[in-house]
């Protein structure tokens, strides 16, 4: 049984988390916790520039984050894919913070097709996470909690045990927009 109480005390103490998704392990904290965001970029060696981007269990909690109305070219997308190995890059509302976005008007967001990461993210605060795969940057990212705990295990505050949803190991594919076309910034399991 994942003890939500004891993740939800990490969380808000500016705690950092790894925890499955449908392609790779990610690393997350709350959008809200600036020192939480900076020890991700240092236990990645990250560069600043690099955004997080915010995953969920569903759109409704990510919409906060974003401009409105989407394009309608996004929400297509957005219907079509999400739960699922799709990353969409929209201009963010003043609800996202600069220090996830480096600085750029645009979020990239995501609903994972993972239950135990949908459980994850029904359980805590605020119902969204900050985030990136876990691994040290330039290596590949974890793929089971084995590989989790071994790259990251020793530098995040709690690595939330996977069930038996495991991760697929092909990156999500990441779209943006201008107007009404679509720019795919990195291809994933995802063809558009």
């Amino acid at each position: 049984m994942t003890d939500f109480k004891k993740i939800n005390d990490i969380l808000k103490n500016d705690g950092v988390i790894a925890f499955v998704t449908d392609t790779v392990w990610g690393l997350g904290c709350l959008p809200s916790s600036e020192e939480a965001v900076k020890k991700i970029y240092r236990i990645k060696h990250r560069e600043a520039k690099k955004p997080l981007i915010l995953m969920s269990y569903d759109i409704y909690p990510l919409l906060d984050y974003v401009k409105q109305p989407i394009c309608k070219k996004g929400q297509m997308l957005i219907k079509k894919h999400f739960p699922g190995a799709l990353t969409v890059i929209l201009e963010k509302s003043k609800e996202t913070p600069d220090y996830l976005t480096s600085g750029m008007p645009t979020v990239g967001i995501r609903v994972p097709d993972n239950e135990t990461f949908a459980e994850l993210c029904k359980n805590i605060d605020g119902r969204v996470l900050a985030t990136t795969s876990a691994n040290i940057s330039g290596e590949p990212p974890a793929l089971s909690y084995e590989e989790a705990m071994n790259y990251v295990g020793e530098y995040v505050d709690y690595v939330m045990p996977s069930g038996d949803c495991e991760a697929q190991g092909i990156a999500s594919t990441v779209a943006g927009f201008d107007g009404e076309n679509v720019i795919i910034y990195r291809q994933g399991e995802v063809l558009i």
